[in-house]
């Protein structure tokens, strides 16, 4: 699998989650140099878009801070405008540029 920075933002702005998933919340995020990640998520999920890929995460309820949400592959941490996104061994942070 190819890791999140190689993608941009044109494909990630193609696509969107489709309607009946209800996010209510929708947010840019800027990773590195270049690469842009739109996070739509709600209370129970969140979906990363990135370079015409979609990864849907499943929120963890843990006491550590901030959100966190997972599938088999990837971690989702956010805290405050950061978002970290671990898929093993590597890991990225990113920062929220705008709500979408």
């Amino acid at each position: 699998m190819v890791f999140l920075g190689q993608f941009t933002l044109a494909a990630t702005l193609a696509m969107s989650s489709p309607w009946w998933e209800n996010y209510d919340q929708k947010d840019n995020y800027r990773c590195g140099d270049r690469s842009e990640i739109l996070l739509e998520r709600n209370e129970a999920q969140a979906s990363l878009i990135f370079g015409g890929a979609r990864s849907t995460l499943f929120r963890e309820n843990r006491e550590a801070p901030g959100e966190r949400y997972a599938n088999g592959t990837m971690k989702l941490i956010l805290l405050g405008d950061e978002m970290t996104v671990e898929q093993f061994p590597r890991s990225i942070t990113c920062i929220r540029t705008d709500e979408v």
